[in-house]
C-alpha cells in the first residue's frame, strides 16, 4: 500500500481553564521539512515534539502549530496603579522644578510607560498538562495520518489506471511492428528493382535487410517495459515508503519507451507512443508525492 505525503490534523485538548490546540500540515519533499510555531509555554518541549513528528511522519514538508486559547479573565491585562501613582507623582515633581507643564493626555502618556500595563507572566508546563499536550499532538498526527492514508489509496486506484493504458498501448503496437518490416523490406526491394541495369547479390541483401530489420527490432524494450510494469506494480503492494523507489522505476519506463519511439520508424507505432509517454508523465507527476 502507498501513502501519500499531503495530509492535514488537527486536535484539541481542554486542561483547566485552557485550550491546548494543534494543528500539522504536511506536503511532499524530498526528506523531513519541519517548521514549526510553539506557544512560549512549551518551548522547553520543542525537541521532544520535533522528534515525534519527525519520527511518525518521516517524509515531506511539514509545518506543525501548538497554541494555547486560555480564559479570557485570566487572559486580561492589569494596570500596577502604584507604578502608575509613582509616574504621575515624579511628572508633577519636574513638572514645579523646571515649569514644564503638564501634559494634556495625562492618561495616554502614563499607559505607554514601562510596567504600567502587565499581562500574566508565562507559567511552566508541569507534567499532567504535558501529558495531555502530548496526546493531542499525538491525535493530530493520527489524523494526518488517515489522511496521507486515504490520498494513498486515491492515488494507488489511478497508478493502476496509467499501467493498466500503458500495457494496453504496448499490446497495440505488435501488428503495426509486423506491418512496419513488410514495409521495409518492400520498399527496399522496390527501390532496386527501379536500378535499371544495377546486378545486386540476392543472398547479400537478404543478409542486410536482416541485419537492419535487427537494428529496428524492439522486442527487448517491449519486455523490459513489460517488466517494470509488473514490477511498479508490485512495489505499490509492498511496503510503505517506497515512493522514491517507484520514481526510479518511473524513470526506467521512459528510457524503454523513449527508445521505443526512436526504433518504431512507423507513424502509428510513434503515435501509440506519444500515448505512452502522456500516461507515464502522469505517472512521473503523482510518484513525487508517493512517501
Amino acid at each position: 500500500m502507498i501513502f501519500s505525503m499531503t495530509g492535514y490534523g488537527r486536535a484539541v485538548a481542554l486542561f483547566q481553564d485552557k485550550k491546548i490546540c494543534v494543528e500539522v500540515r504536511s506536503l511532499n519533499g524530498k526528506a523531513v521539512d519541519l517548521s514549526t510555531r510553539i506557544a512560549p509555554q512549551y518551548k522547553g518541549h520543542e525537541m521532544d515534539i520535533r522528534t515525534l513528528v519527525a519520527s511518525r511522519l518521516e517524509r515531506g514538508k511539514i509545518d506543525f502549530a501548538l497554541w494555547v486559547e486560555q480564559n479570557e479573565k485570566n487572559d486580561t491585562p492589569s494596570i500596577n496603579t502604584a507604578v502608575m501613582e509613582c509616574y504621575m507623582q515624579q511628572m508633577k515633581t519636574i513638572s514645579e522644578t523646571t515649569g514644564i507643564a503638564m501634559p494634556q493626555n495625562m492618561m495616554e502618556v502614563l499607559l505607554r510607560l514601562p510596567d504600567v500595563v502587565s499581562r500574566k507572566e508565562i507559567y511552566e508546563v508541569g507534567d499532567e498538562e504535558w501529558a495531555v499536550t502530548l496526546d493531542a499532538v499525538n491525535r493530530a498526527i493520527d489524523e494526518l495520518l488517515a489522511f496521507r492514508k486515504q490520498e494513498g489509496e486515491a492515488l494507488y486506484v489511478r497508478f493502476l489506471s496509467n499501467i493498466a493504458n500503458i500495457s494496453s498501448l504496448l499490446a497495440s503496437v505488435e501488428p503495426f511492428e509486423k506491418e512496419r518490416i513488410e514495409k521495409i523490406r518492400s520498399r527496399i526491394t522496390d527501390n532496386l528493382e527501379k536500378l535499371v541495369g544495377v546486378d545486386y547479390d540476392n543472398n547479400r541483401l537478404e543478409q542486410e535487410l536482416i541485419y537492419y530489420i535487427e537494428k529496428l527490432d524492439v522486442n527487448e524494450e517491449k519486455q523490459r517495459l513489460t517488466n517494470h510494469l509488473s514490477y511498479f506494480v508490485e512495489t505499490m503492494n509492498g511496503a510503505i515508503g517506497q515512493g522514491k523507489k517507484l520514481g526510479f522505476i518511473a524513470q526506467e519506463m521512459g528510457r524503454e519507451i523513449n527508445t521505443l519511439g526512436s526504433k518504431s520508424n512507423h507513424a502509428e507505432m510513434q503515435n501509440i507512443v506519444v500515448r505512452m509517454k502522456d500516461e507515464l508523465e502522469q505517472i512521473k507527476e503523482q510518484v513525487l508525492n508517493v512517501m
